[in-house]
């Protein structure tokens, strides 16, 4: 299978035409222009009135060459199609829509280690180039040049699969309405399997935190597990799939609160901490946790609330020691540590 990609942008392209946006006003015209792909140099997206040899699948998205290589065009909108197709060699697909499709199909097997994955349908959802590479790093895809031309089937040296960014510790900080959240889901968002701790407290009868839960949950991929627990210890060395800590602050809230600690006598945290540290050293598994940067703010009133502050801030700074990546969100602009 041959493949030329005339061009990878969204419909209007990348920049817009007449867009003022931060990320179209630094791109020169005609930087990235509309999607659209030739196969072999006869057939085009989307795969219909097809040449004696080449089958369509998966609704039309999918095409099945004479040489058996397999390709799937996923656009923005269409759902990853469930009609028991094999894997694909080469899946181009709109990754700026929803990353978590991505994440279905190699959860489905339509997708594996050995599956190219290009972005396609690129635009100003994304505010440059460099941030889009990061993001596709994170997710094992990779963005090519309008014109590029790409070979795959039997007895064709595949091209270089990207792998995935996948620091086996994460810690996101960031202070309140950041971005946070949404930085530790990107970064696992094209993962088959996730489980996502809550941390927080129950929602009944708090409307506001209700609305803040009910967001989450709905940003979040429908096929990634969810657990509500403070036994953090026990959820990160049971894991057997990555782990989404969402947050250590309303944890260690949750942990004073079990421990009467606010004005008691504060051991019991400590040791939860040293609990908690020790599990993350030795984390089965690829783990992200989000936390609040403690330490920029205005300084609390009462001795309860100084304890707390203290508190989170020597678990951010002793995760943050044991962690391959640590990085710090400001108003949604990420800053690695």
């Amino acid at each position: 299978m041959k493949l030329l990609l005339s061009g990878t942008a969204a419909a209007t392209g990348w920049p817009e035409p007449g867009c003022r946006c931060a990320s179209c006003a630094g791109l020169p015209s005609a930087h990235r222009r509309p999607f659209e792909i030739v196969v072999d140099g006869v057939v085009r997206f989307p795969f219909a009135n097809l040449p004696a040899g080449y089958r369509a699948c998966a609704g039309g998205l999918g095409l099945i060459c004479p040489d058996g290589s397999r390709l799937l065009c996923l656009p923005a909108g269409p759902t990853v199609p469930a009609d028991g197709s094999a894997r694909y060699d080469v899946v181009l697909i709109d990754l700026l829509d929803r990353p978590e499709r991505l994440g279905e199909l190699r959860r489905a097997g339509l997708a594996d280690d050995r599956t190219l994955v290009v972005a396609v349908g690129l635009d100003h959802r994304v505010r440059s180039e460099e941030e889009l590479a990061r993001r596709l790093r994170l997710w094992g895809a990779l963005a090519v040049p309008d014109g590029t031309e790409l070979e795959t089937g039997p007895g064709r040296t595949p091209p270089a699969l990207p792998g995935r960014e996948a620091p086996r510790r994460a810690l996101v900080l960031g202070g309140s309405r950041s971005g946070k959240s949404a930085e530790a889901e990107l970064r696992l968002a094209a993962e088959p399997y996730v489980t996502y701790v809550a941390t927080g407290p129950d929602e009944a009868g708090d409307g506001e935190w209700a609305a803040r839960v009910r967001a989450h949950r709905e940003r979040r991929p429908a096929h990634w597990a969810t657990v509500e627990t403070t036994d953090l210890p026990t959820a990160i060395g049971d894991a057997s799939t990555p782990l989404l800590i969402d947050g250590l602050g309303t944890w260690l809230a949750a942990v004073f609160d079990e421990h009467e600690a606010w004005e008691r006598d504060r051991a019991p945290v400590a040791e939860r901490c040293d609990a908690l540290v020790a599990a993350w050293r030795q984390a089965p598994v690829r783990i992200v946790a989000v936390s609040d940067e403690v330490g920029m703010g205005v300084v609390p009133a009462t001795a309860s609330g100084r304890a707390f502050r203290d508190a989170l801030g020597r678990l951010n700074e002793r995760l943050a020691a044991e962690s391959e990546y640590v990085a710090l969100v400001v108003a949604g602009r990420l800053l690695e540590l």
